[in-house]
């Protein structure tokens, strides 16, 4: 028997202004909102942003690292 991390599903045309919450908080910052997101011309995402809620710090993401559900949950809670 084998075990998967879960998986958060995550459609790219919906991640500008998602919110997320990290299961680990860095720096005491745990709630971020999803403020860029770029595509190529091909509708690829080529690069994504995350910024804190309290601290306004901007962090780039890789937007497939917010599928594991072992590090990221969809919303703030």
């Amino acid at each position: 028997m084998s075990y998967t991390t879960p998986k958060n599903q995550i459609n790219p045309r919906k991640l500008l202004h998602s919110k997320w919450t990290a299961t680990e908080p860095l720096n005491r910052e745990k709630h971020f909102l999803v403020t860029e997101v770029e595509f190529d011309e091909e509708g690829v995402v080529v690069h994504c942003e995350l910024e804190a809620v309290i601290s306004h710090n901007l962090y780039p993401i890789n937007w497939r690292d917010l599928k594991d559900a072992s590090r990221w949950k969809q919303g703030w809670q």
